[in-house]
């Protein structure tokens, strides 16, 4: 067996193993932070620092179970989102960087169109509550609803909110369901948008441990993308704003179904870091 005493030749070893297995190298550096509760830079400067033993058996047994096909923010229990960490568990879907874009977006856009910042939002969906909390802890001013269909998800949301110290209202219930009777400024969601056809060119990391009902939806993707635009007109105040994530072929489509279900509102399609379609913006007016 592979031995190793420091930082250093621990993340050597796993680097090569991980690249034989076929997975990420930067999975090691994620480990040893975890490790060594620390930052990245910390860990850069102490690669001659030696490990304990239960350290690196630690190390070891986590990188084995991402080689073993377990997505390693699960394995860690946490993932970095907005410059936070974020609990995260087979319950919700791991937070991407693609949907910093979405909150970025929306607070530059919150400037121009309202003229005050005591607004109130709902984060339609919110899985481990990242796009809520980060909205709320960059914007106090806000009143933030975060819902979602699974309780073992909202119960993961609710961690993060208190472990970040983030006042958030947490509901359980479907898409618009838990927002009866209440009108908002600003509506966000990252649904699931991804087509059952799809499946097989998907990593077998994601399909074997990442939820379903998060990643999935009918009609090729875009079922909740419909029923929210048919739903939302009645929970908007005007003027509002919706901001949404997408599938990056799927702009036009509900681009469409959003300017039929408020005519007068500009829609922008939105590229994300990679240059792809990413973001759906509704900008409502009047």
């Amino acid at each position: 067996m592979m031995t190793y005493k420091n930082v250093m030749e621990a993340l050597e070893w796993a680097s090569s193993f991980l690249v034989d297995n076929g997975r990420e190298q930067t999975a090691a550096r994620i480990v040893m932070q975890h490790i060594l509760d620390t930052s990245y830079s910390e860990v850069m400067l102490h690669l001659q620092d030696n490990l304990t033993e239960e350290q690196q058996v630690k190390f070891r047994a986590l990188i084995e179970e991402h080689v073993n096909g377990r997505p390693v923010q699960y394995c860690v229990g946490s993932e970095e989102f907005y410059g936070r960490s974020f609990i995260v568990d087979e319950s919700v879907l791991i937070p991407r960087p693609e949907t910093e874009e979405l909150i970025l977006g929306t607070i530059n856009r919150m400037t121009k169109l309202f003229q005050h910042q005591a607004l109130k939002v709902a984060d339609i969906g919110t899985g481990s509550g990242a796009i809520a909390i980060s909205m709320k802890l960059e914007c106090p001013a806000l009143t933030v609803v975060a819902t979602d269909l699974s309780e073992d998800a909202l119960a993961t949301a609710q961690k993060n909110a208190q472990r970040l110290e983030a006042d958030i209202d947490c509901r359980l219930g479907d898409l618009t369901a838990p927002l009866a009777g209440e009108k908002f400024d600003i509506i966000l969601s990252n649904p699931p948008y991804i087509a059952f056809d799809e499946a097989e060119a998907m990593s077998d990391v994601v399909l074997k441990h990442e939820p379903h009902s998060a990643l999935f939806a009918e009609e090729d993707g875009l079922i909740l993308y419909r029923q929210l635009a048919e739903q939302l007109p009645m929970y908007m105040n005007r003027p509002a704003l919706i901001g949404l994530e997408i599938g990056y072929t799927q702009g036009e489509k509900v681009a469409k179904f959003f300017q039929d279900s408020f005519p007068q509102a500009t829609i922008s399609i939105e590229k994300d870091i990679n240059g792809k379609p990413r973001m759906i913006f509704c900008e409502i007016h009047v």
